[in-house]
C-alpha cells in the first residue's frame, strides 16, 4: 500500500482540500477554506499546514473567534447547506469563543467544522498556557464545551485517528437529518506528529446529498389525510430551501389550492406576492397567517423544526398536523402524522398522489382576502411618514420600509436577535429564494456582521444589507474590519433606540417595570450613558459611514451605499417603543407572586392563555 508521511495536520487539511460536492451547479470544492486565528495551540500544527495548502484550500483572517464561526456558518446557510468552512482557534479562549457558535449551528442544523487547538496529549508540560486543570480528571480539557453543542465530537490524541474520524466527521456535516456541526478537538503536540497515511486518504472525493424518498405507506396515510381536509394549510420550514424545493412547493400549491404560510427560516419559499402566499405564522407572525391557521383543518408542515415561535408555544398548529421533514426527530413532533422525506422529492409524490384533489371552493379566495388586508396594513406602517411613536423617532417598520423601497430583487437582507427578526419575518417582502436570511433557531446577538460577511462570501454578485440594533452592534462587530480588509462589501443599517428595545418591550408585557433594558432605565454615572458613534466606530475600522435623521435621510444614504466599492454603514436614531400588530402569545412565564399589580394582573392573562396548550 503507498502511503505518504505527514505530520496530523498536513494529512487533514490535504484530505479537506480534496473533498468536492456536486451541485445542480456542477462539482465545486467541499470547502470554501478556513477561517483561522492563530496561536500558540494552533499556529505551529496547523498553521503550517495550510500555510502549504493555501492555493488550494484557502485561509482567512478574522478578528474574533466567534466572529469568524458566524461567518463560516453564515456562508453554509447561503449555500444550502451544500458548501461549507473549516474554522480553527487556539486553545483556551480562541477554543471557547467559538462554543457558542457551534450553539448556533446546532439549533440550525447548519454545517461547520470546527478544528480548536487542545491541551498536549502526552501530557509533559501541563499545565500548559490556558489550560484549565480539573482535578479529578486529567482528560478533561475546555474543549469538553463543544460536547452538547456538536452533532459529532472528537479528540485527537493520535495521527492516525483521522483516518477513521474525519470522514466520520464529513458524513454528519452532509447528512441531511443530522447536519451540524462537526468538532475535532486537535491536541497540539499530535497535531505535529507524523504518520505514513495510505494515499488513497487523499483521493479525491465526490459527494452528494441524500434526498430520501416517502416510504408508500407513509405517503399513502398523509394523502388521505390531505383529501379529507377542506381548507389545507402549508408551513414552508428552512428545509424547503435545503432540499432546493421551491418549484415543487409552487406546483404543489397551485395545483391543490394550498395557501403557503412561513417560518423564519423557510420565508422567501414563494416570492412575497404569489397568490398563494400568506405569508409569517406565529409568535412574529401576519394577522393573515395565523387566521388561515386557526381556520385551517389539515396544516401540512415541510421542513420545520416546530420551534415555539412557529406553534406559538403550541396553542396554533396543535391537533391537525403532517410533518413531511427528512429527519425522524422532527417528522414525529407535536403527534403529527410524519411523512419523513426530502422536501422536494415529498411535495412531488404528493402532488402525484393527489392528482385531481383540491381544497374547497373559497379557501383561497378567503387566503387572498386576507392577505390583501395584511399587505394594506403593511403600507401603512412601513410609510415613511405618518406612524406616530412615544419619541417621535422612526419605527422599526419604517426604517425596513425604505429599505425596502431603495432595494432590488436580488439583495440579500441579514439580521439574528432583538425586534427586528420579528418585525423582518412580517414585513420584509422577499422576492427571491435566498434573499432573506435570518438567524432566528438561536437568536443569536452578534450574529449580523460576522453572517453578513459569510453571506457576501457565498453570494459575492448580490448586495447583501445588514440591519442591526444598536445591542447587537455592541456585541460582535469586529468583523466589519474583516469585510473591508478582505474587499467583502456589506451595507450595514444600525438602528440606535439607546438599549434592548426588545426586552424593555417584553418585560413590561409581562408586567415588569423598565429595569435595565434601555439605557436610561440601567444603573450609570450621574451624566448617564455615553451616546455611541456608531458611525464614526465604522469609519475607524475603514468603513465608510454616516449618520442620518430621517426616513427620507435613510434613503439617500442608502443610494450612496449602493454606490460605494467598500462597506457601508449607515445609522440613525429610532423608536424603542412601537412594534408592528399581528402576532401570537408566546410562553413567557410570570411570576406568581409579586407585590406589583401590574404583575400580577399579567399573570391571569399568563394563566388564562396557557389553558390553550394540549397540557
Amino acid at each position: 500500500m503507498a502511503t505518504l508521511r505527514l505530520t496530523m495536520a498536513q494529512a487533514l487539511v490535504k484530505y479537506l482540500a480534496a473533498q468536492k460536492i456536486e451541485t445542480e451547479a456542477g462539482v465545486k470544492p467541499l470547502f470554501e477554506g478556513v477561517f483561522a486565528i492563530f496561536g500558540h495551540g494552533n499556529v505551529a500544527g496547523i498553521g503550517e499546514a495550510l500555510y502549504q495548502v493555501r492555493d488550494q484550500l484557502p485561509t482567512y483572517r478574522a478578528h474574533n473567534e466567534q466572529g469568524m464561526a458566524h461567518a463560516a456558518i453564515a456562508f453554509a446557510k447561503a449555500n444550502r447547506r451544500q458548501r461549507m468552512m473549516a474554522c480553527t482557534s487556539s486553545i483556551g479562549p480562541g477554543a471557547t469563543n467559538m462554543v457558542t457558535a457551534a450553539g448556533l449551528a446546532h439549533a440550525n442544523r447548519l454545517p461547520v467544522l470546527l478544528l480548536p487547538g487542545d491541551v498536549f496529549a502526552n501530557r509533559t508540560p501541563d499545565p500548559v498556557l490556558q489550560q484549565v486543570e480539573h482535578f479529578g480528571d486529567p482528560g478533561i480539557s475546555v474543549n469538553d464545551a463543544f460536547r452538547p453543542v456538536s452533532r459529532f465530537f472528537d479528540r485527537i490524541t493520535r495521527p492516525e485517528q483521522i483516518i477513521t474520524s474525519l470522514p466520520a466527521a464529513l458524513q454528519t456535516l452532509l447528512d441531511p437529518q443530522d447536519c451540524g456541526p462537526a468538532t475535532l478537538a486537535l491536541c497540539q503536540d499530535v497535531q505535529a506528529e507524523a504518520y505514513d497515511y495510505p494515499e488513497a486518504f487523499f483521493a479525491e472525493t465526490v459527494h452528494r446529498i441524500r434526498r430520501p424518498q416517502a416510504e408508500p405507506e407513509e405517503l399513502l396515510k398523509a394523502a388521505d389525510r390531505l383529501r379529507q381536509a377542506e381548507r389545507p394549510l402549508l408551513v414552508a420550514g428552512g428545509g424547503v430551501h435545503y432540499a432546493e424545493a421551491f418549484a415543487a412547493l409552487q406546483q404543489f400549491a397551485e395545483r391543490h389550492g394550498i395557501p403557503v404560510a412561513e417560518t423564519q427560516a423557510g420565508k422567501g419559499a414563494l416570492p412575497w406576492d404569489h397568490p398563494r402566499a400568506a405569508g409569517a405564522i406565529g409568535v412574529t407572525g401576519t394577522s393573515a397567517a395565523n387566521t388561515l391557521a386557526a381556520e385551517a383543518d389539515v396544516i401540512l408542515a415541510v421542513g420545520t423544526r416546530l420551534q415555539d415561535f412557529t406553534t406559538a408555544s403550541r396553542t396554533l398548529l396543535e391537533g391537525k398536523l403532517i410533518q413531511l421533514n427528512v429527519g425522524r426527530f422532527d417528522a414525529h413532533k407535536q403527534g403529527a402524522l410524519p411523512l419523513q422525506c426530502d422536501a422536494r422529492r415529498g411535495l412531488t409524490q404528493l402532488t402525484d398522489v393527489l392528482e385531481g384533489w383540491h381544497s374547497t371552493d373559497g379557501w383561497t379566495d378567503r387566503a387572498e382576502q386576507l392577505s390583501a388586508e395584511w399587505h394594506a396594513y403593511y403600507d401603512l406602517a412601513t410609510a415613511a411618514t405618518g406612524v406616530e411613536s412615544p419619541t417621535g423617532l422612526p419605527s422599526d417598520a419604517q426604517v425596513l420600509g425604505a429599505v425596502k423601497r431603495q432595494s432590488e430583487a436580488s439583495d440579500i437582507i441579514v439580521c439574528a436577535a432583538g425586534g427586528l427578526p420579528g418585525e423582518l419575518h412580517k414585513l420584509w417582502r422577499t422576492d427571491q429564494p435566498g434573499g432573506y436570511h435570518v438567524e432566528y433557531g438561536y437568536s443569536c446577538m452578534g450574529y449580523e456582521i460576522a453572517g453578513g460577511l459569510g453571506v457576501k462570501m457565498a453570494e459575492p454578485g448580490r448586495e447583501v444589507i445588514v440591519v442591526v440594533g444598536d445591542g447587537s452592534y455592541m456585541m460582535l462587530n469586529s468583523e466589519l474590519a474583516t469585510s473591508v480588509m478582505m474587499g467583502h462589501k456589506i451595507i450595514v443599517v444600525v438602528l440606535d433606540n439607546r438599549g434592548y428595545g426588545c426586552i424593555n418591550r417584553l418585560q413590561n408585557a409581562t408586567g415588569g417595570a423598565p429595569f435595565n433594558n434601555l439605557l436610561e432605565d440601567c444603573h450609570t454615572a450621574p451624566e448617564g450613558a455615553p451616546r455611541l458613534d456608531f458611525a464614526a466606530h465604522a469609519r475607524a475600522m475603514g468603513a465608510e459611514a454616516e449618520k442620518v435623521d430621517s426616513i427620507a435621510g435613510l434613503e439617500e444614504a442608502l443610494q450612496r451605499a449602493r454606490a460605494a466599492t467598500r462597506s457601508y454603514v449607515v445609522t440613525l436614531d429610532t423608536d424603542p417603543y412601537v412594534t408592528s400588530e399581528g402576532g401570537q402569545w408566546w410562553d413567557v412565564a410570570v411570576p406568581e407572586v409579586s407585590p406589583r399589580d401590574e404583575v400580577g394582573a399579567a399573570r391571569k392573562g399568563y394563566e388564562q392563555a396557557k389553558k390553550n396548550q394540549p397540557y
